[in-house]
């Protein structure tokens, strides 16, 4: 358990630093395509450097997933979650010291990732897009996760496999909410932006947590394995 915590947190903050950094460092110069394949790469170089240790899940929706199919114990969900936040966290502050490098940073303004819906947020859409948009999202991402890593599935693809729906995720949904699909990822960022970061943080935990337990209980019903 020790070492599948520490994997855990070092996959997570790995996620954090590579796709909300992207954001924040250098997406006036790559864009949004370049923002998503780095949280899509990022999910590849993590799937293949720990996923042999904890699965390389780095997301509580995902975990939660694995729980509702039968795939994972409650007590490992608590363990995994709690280091995916700890890695989040740890992501999001090693991101703040380097963007404070700049000295016309200021992460009210600039932020540090964030999600966000509504007035003032990238496409500005409403809270019921929002809701549905991570829910919808993170029902695919998790059933993708649930079936390349399941009975019958090709073995050795399923880091790319899951890299490139999380990217193709983003592809869609940047302007919609900024992509969370994942509390951890999202609850970092607004811990150190704060104001409406932390006001809109909750969608980012339902709806997500929402999605991976309903992508779970219909793969332990058998329509989406093997």
């Amino acid at each position: 358990m020790p070492k599948k915590i520490v994997a855990e947190a070092f996959g997570t903050m790995v996620l954090v630093l590579f796709g909300c950094g992207s954001a924040v460092l250098m997406g006036d110069h790559i864009g949004m395509m370049g923002i998503a394949l780095a949280f899509g790469l990022s999910i590849v170089a993590a799937a293949y450097g720990i996923g042999a240790i904890s699965g390389a899940h780095l997301n509580p929706a995902v975990s939660l997933g694995m729980v509702m199919a039968g795939r994972m114990q409650v007590g490992a969900f608590v363990g995994h979650v709690a280091a995916q936040i700890l890695g989040a966290i740890i992501g999001a502050a090693i991101l703040y010291i380097i963007a404070s490098g700049r000295a016309e940073y200021s992460v009210a303004v600039d932020g540090l990732g964030q999600n966000g819906y509504g007035t003032g947020y990238l496409g500005e859409y409403s809270l019921g897009a929002a809701l549905v948009f991570e829910f919808v999202m993170t029902f695919i991402f998790v059933t993708v996760i649930l079936g390349v890593t399941g009975p019958g599935s090709v073995a050795g693809f399923a880091g790319l496999a899951i890299g490139l729906t999380l990217t193709g995720i983003h592809l869609v949904g940047i302007n919609v909410t900024g992509v969370s699909v994942n509390p951890a990822r999202s609850l970092a960022p607004a811990l150190f932006v704060g104001g409406k970061a932390l006001a809109d943080l909750w969608v980012f935990i339902v709806a997500p947590l929402a999605g991976g337990a309903l992508a779970g209980i219909v793969n332990a019903l058998g329509f989406t394995r093997a």
